[in-house]
């Protein structure tokens, strides 16, 4: 009973944003840089020069400084100049089960798009977001990795670490 009474006064006390469509969610992504080289290690490379995409394939994982992603198959989409030619990494675009990590925060999701050019990370498909012991899922999120913060969408649902009791 006292344990009972606990969880449903930190669910009272607990902001009601985290039940409605959509919250605000604080991240620790460090000091995030976007001009930090991007590793990626896979299985298999495949790549299309029509389109200029590099397809990893079978257990890939993409490193960019303290941020990790892995996922059954990525999708590199490089940028282009005026000219036409490449110009650096402009997104990863992930399926297949994606699994995405910072320093203290880790997320799961069906699929992920990281764009390395605007520094976000939107993750679709049955999300869980970990942050130590508290869990909260929803559909969609949307991790801005500069500022530190997302955006969880979708009927966002949490659970918060329990008492001693």
């Amino acid at each position: 009973m006292t344990r009972f009474l606990f969880v449903l006064a930190v669910l009272l006390s607990f902001p009601a944003a985290l039940v409605a469509q959509g919250t605000s969610i604080a991240l620790s992504t460090g000091a995030y840089d976007s001009g930090l080289p991007v590793e990626v290690s896979a299985d298999e490379l495949s790549v299309d020069q029509g389109s200029g995409e590099a397809i990893f394939d079978g257990n890939v994982l993409v490193v960019q400084g303290d941020v990790r992603m892995s996922a059954g198959k990525v999708v590199i989409v490089y940028a282009t100049g005026d000219s036409g030619s490449t110009n650096g990494i402009a997104r990863l675009v992930a399926s297949g089960g994606v699994t995405f990590v910072t320093a203290t925060d880790a997320a799961e999701a069906e699929t992920a798009d990281y764009s390395i050019e605007g520094g976000t990370v939107t993750l679709t498909g049955n999300v869980l977001l970990t942050q130590g012991q508290t869990a909260i899922s929803g559909e969609k999120l949307v991790i801005d990795l500069a500022a530190g913060s997302g955006r969880m969408e979708g009927r966002v649902r949490t659970v918060i670490g329990g008492g001693n009791n």
